[in-house]
């Protein structure tokens, strides 16, 4: 696709056919789907704002990916939680072993393992092996050297392995006994459909965030929210985790609680300031670490 035909429109378009693919790549880069969610939204809003102000794209799908990367590098370092565990040593010459086996291991690895990698590392192993680009792709998205990359790769990998074979000690996440009473509460409310009594909970200024789909703001607009759960049937609400955050899980009642999608609470005293709502983003799903809270 040439510059010249890659309006704002074709770009617009190719962001929502990419989300998937660049939350399954930010959420890996920072151990988490949810601020993965974040960095795509970040990445997006960047994107249409260079091509506002002319950037050229000549290879557009590569610089959605080079945008995502730089956005994850800023929040990782923002968060100062960068690890380096290996030093990156220059092996001109090795050979890409971008195997099956390889792809399987890595796309099946937890978002943990993944933070035990190096930056360069994780970025390598993901691009080639979740997201399947070439060496030479993922060197025009991350700026690294095809030796560097190569070497990342293979330490990566070993390094994926090492972690496959450890067990998994990762403890059962608690909760604040005062965030368990509040979000029972909403919990409750809102599988009774007493959503008047939910929206008693909600600060005149909340903010919905549907992910992927709409922002609404304040307690009138968030009534549509409320409106669209009255008129469907096919969820009930229960308390658990999302890589290791309280959340609040939907589930599908006639499929033994299978998580279709989460919600996340932020409260200002007994007040909920702030809802985000992930069930039209199943990406989101699909890379979470979800643990269901105790009955």
């Amino acid at each position: 696709m040439s510059t010249a035909k890659f309006d704002r429109a074709a770009l617009e378009a190719m962001l929502v056919g990419l989300r998937p693919k660049l939350h399954r790549y930010a959420a890996r880069m920072v151990g988490s789907t949810i601020e993965g969610e974040d960095i795509v939204q970040e990445a997006a809003v960047k994107a249409l704002a260079a091509h506002d102000g002319g950037a050229p794209v000549e290879r557009p799908e590569q610089w959605l990916f080079r945008i995502a990367h730089n956005a994850a590098q800023d929040h990782l370092r923002r968060r100062q939680r960068e690890r380096s565990r290996m030093t990156e040593a220059d092996m001109t010459g090795m050979e890409d072993l971008s195997a099956s086996a390889e792809a399987r291991l890595a796309a099946a690895a937890s978002l943990r393992s993944f933070m035990q990698l190096t930056l360069a590392q994780r970025s390598a192993v993901i691009l080639v092996d979740v997201l399947g680009l070439s060496l030479f792709e993922t060197c025009e998205v991350t700026g690294a050297t095809l030796a560097a990359t190569k070497a990342a790769l293979h330490r990566g990998r070993a390094e994926l392995k090492a972690l496959a074979s450890a067990p998994d000690d990762m403890p059962v996440p608690k909760l604040d006994p005062e965030e368990e009473r509040r979000l029972r509460r909403y919990i409750d409310l809102f599988n009774a459909r007493d959503f008047d009594g939910v929206r008693a909970l909600i600060a005149e200024d909340i903010q919905v965030d549907v992910v992927n789909r709409t922002r609404l703001q304040g307690k009138k607009e968030a009534s549509t929210y409320f409106g669209n759960y009255d008129r469907i049937s096919d969820w009930a609400l229960s308390l658990g985790f999302v890589d290791g955050r309280p959340a609040i899980l939907i589930c599908n009642p006639q499929a033994d609680r299978a998580v279709r999608g989460f919600v996340l609470v932020d409260w200002s005293g007994e007040e909920v300031v702030r809802i985000r709502d992930f069930r039209h983003a199943p990406y989101c799903v699909d890379e979470a670490d979800i643990r269901f809270g105790a009955d």
